[in-house]
């Protein structure tokens, strides 16, 4: 093989494709990410994922691989496990996992058979497709029965939820969501799946970071299993991670992912994993959740006093659903009018929307990558303004060019002072 194969870097060897990834990169560093799902990475973990790493093929577990040369591999897979259960106090970790929707079917494998019956959150009350949407392959297989929230509070409606169990008998109870911006009473809610004989599940996701550097209460002491993705506010690679306090669970839960529902490990991924599972472990990634709380607290508030919607009237974690209705404006119109600002965002059916995406009448917004990159309460406030100001004056998809032009200079002189990588 020539050595070009080997040595020829990216902008040689496929212009076409770097090209692409330094326009990319340029977006990112050049606008400010309110999208609750993204996150923004250390080099550490850049490099792990582009590791050589990368072209080894195991199956299995550590210690009985399906492949030979797995010794040294086998020891990044093991700090991955051993730092995820030092990080939640877990008894047993699984970090194979290619995403979260993956954590949560091998933990639908492990315990359920076709049509037996699963409670979760409904999507259209910041559930996740993932546990039971009718789309999904969890909602095609099974019977999902879905709790809401209460339309006057936002928060959910745990009354609704105990007599749905006991009504239905679940064989899975889930809690947590993609788009819940509050505390979760994961007490109260094992309780009621113990009533019933059910398998407590929480998918913490989206919180895992805030549980990680105790800004958020931790559900590993409620949940009869835990599952969450190590991206979003745990700052990793796109990857899913499943935990418990009973390591008894080990052997179903590992059939469920290998042979079950996948096969050779993503090992790149499984080495970021571990490079983010020891970066959660550090002091300054505590300061950072709680900065992540403290942030999204202050944009929601000054949200509210601008006349925009707050679900739930704030929010305890890093995200929020903000209604733009009294702008006049659609979610999908919200989303849009924003970017020509450098502000990005993502539209989001509230409670009650009709089914049509471009009638949703919310987005969802975070803060996670901003305070990754350092901003505080007062860039929060100066963000909220510009959103607040954009939407009020936007004509459906089109923006006023005056206060774009205004948004703009104010979005490049923060991301000039918080900058993120070198191109």
């Amino acid at each position: 093989m020539d050595s070009l194969f080997f040595n020829q870097p990216i902008q040689q060897s496929d212009p076409a494709v770097a090209d692409i990834l330094q326009r990319e990169a340029k977006r990112q560093i050049d606008q400010i990410e309110l999208i609750a799902s993204e996150n923004i990475v250390s080099q550490a973990v850049m490099d792990a994922l582009g590791a050589k790493i990368t072209n080894k093929t195991v199956e299995g577990y550590v210690g009985n691989r399906f492949h030979g040369g797995a010794k040294i591999i086998d020891e990044v897979e093991q700090l991955a496990l051993d730092r995820a259960c030092e990080l939640y106090g877990a008894g047993y970790a699984n970090v194979q996992p290619h995403s979260g929707s993956q954590a949560n079917l091998a933990v639908f494998t492990a315990l359920l058979k076709p049509g037996d019956t699963v409670l979760s959150m409904s999507l259209a009350a910041g559930g996740h497709l993932s546990h039971g949407a009718p789309p999904n392959l969890s909602g095609k297989w099974f019977n999902v029965v879905s709790y809401g929230v209460h339309a006057d509070t936002g928060q959910i409606n745990y009354e609704e939820m105990e007599q749905l169990a006991k009504d239905h008998r679940p064989k899975l109870v889930i809690a947590g969501g993609s788009a819940y911006p509050r505390v979760i009473d994961f007490e109260r809610m094992a309780k009621i799946a113990k009533s019933v004989d059910a398998v407590f599940l929480v998918d913490m996701a989206h919180i895992a970071g805030l549980v990680a550097g105790g800004a958020h209460p931790s559900p590993i002491n409620h949940a009869d299993i835990v599952t969450c993705t190590t991206t979003k506010t745990l700052r990793g690679p796109r990857g899913g991670v499943i935990l418990t306090k009973d390591p008894a669970w080990k052997k179903k839960l590992n059939s469920a992912v290998f042979p079950g529902s996948q096969g050779s490990i993503h090992l790149n991924v499984i080495a970021a994993k571990a490079v983010c599972l020891g970066e959660a472990m550090r002091p300054e990634f505590k300061t950072w959740a709680h900065n992540v709380v403290d942030n999204a607290r202050t944009l929601a508030e000054v949200l509210i006093d601008r006349g925009i919607g707050i679900m739930s009237g704030g929010t305890d974690n890093h995200l929020m659903l903000a209604d733009v209705a009294p702008a006049g404006l659609t979610g999908d119109q919200a989303e849009k009018v924003i970017e020509h600002a450098g502000l990005t965002c993502n539209k989001n059916a509230l409670p009650g929307d009709p089914v049509s995406i471009k009638k949703w009448r919310g987005v969802r917004l975070g803060v996670s990558a901003a305070t990754t990159r350092g901003m505080g309460e007062a860039e929060m406030a100066k963000i909220g303004n510009l959103l607040a100001d954009i939407w009020f004056s936007a004509d459906g998809y089109e923006p006023d060019p005056a206060v774009i032009g205004k948004a703009q200079d104010v979005v490049a002189e923060l991301t000039a002072a918080f900058p993120t990588y070198n191109l």
